[in-house]
């Protein structure tokens, strides 16, 4: 079962997965991508952090998800990948990555159905307001629509959560 849950700035999407999770009752690995670049970011972190049942396994990865996923999905087992946003700015913000971004969802998409067990991907909903001024937040909001498209293609099911309450949109 593959998972797709989207929604805006605290919407209630992580605390929505993180029960999906638990209800899974299979052995949960959480994939945080996050990179703590500042105070506020390293709060946010800590806030998950303390949200988080202690004996889930975590693997921080800003960039190699599909690696991490391919190394550790199984029958037995739950990932809940924190989220897909942040995967994708690091990749559009690291030299080494980002001429690689779309090869990398290419992948992610292709490789996905084929693995086993539950995976649960977070991921923030952008599209739904006006055109950003500048570059880059434009290229954001654009590979972020394709990625979560792409993505919901091949997921059994995808969720949209507004004000904490969640929505399906595919699947039961």
């Amino acid at each position: 079962m593959k998972e797709l849950i989207l929604g805006g700035a605290r919407s209630g999407k992580s605390h929505f997965a993180e029960t999906c999770a638990a209800e899974s009752k299979l052995n949960i690995i959480y994939v945080a991508t996050a990179q703590a670049f500042d105070d506020e970011m390293q709060q946010r972190i800590q806030h998950h952090q303390q949200q988080r049942p202690v004996h889930w396994r975590l693997i921080e990865e800003p960039l190699n998800l599909l690696s991490v996923l391919k190394d550790h999905s199984g029958n037995n087992t739950c990932i809940l990948v924190d989220c897909l946003t942040l995967w994708l700015s690091n990749q559009l913000c690291s030299e080494e990555h980002k001429d690689k971004v779309e090869k990398n969802i290419e992948n992610l998409v292709s490789e996905l159905p084929q693995l086993p067990g539950k995976i649960i991907f977070v991921s923030n909903e952008v599209s739904m307001g006006i055109i950003p001024m500048g570059e880059i937040n434009r290229q954001f909001v654009d590979e972020a629509g394709r990625l979560h498209q792409r993505l919901a293609a091949v997921c059994d099911k995808v969720t949209l959560m507004v004000a904490g309450i969640p929505r399906s949109i595919k699947g039961k």
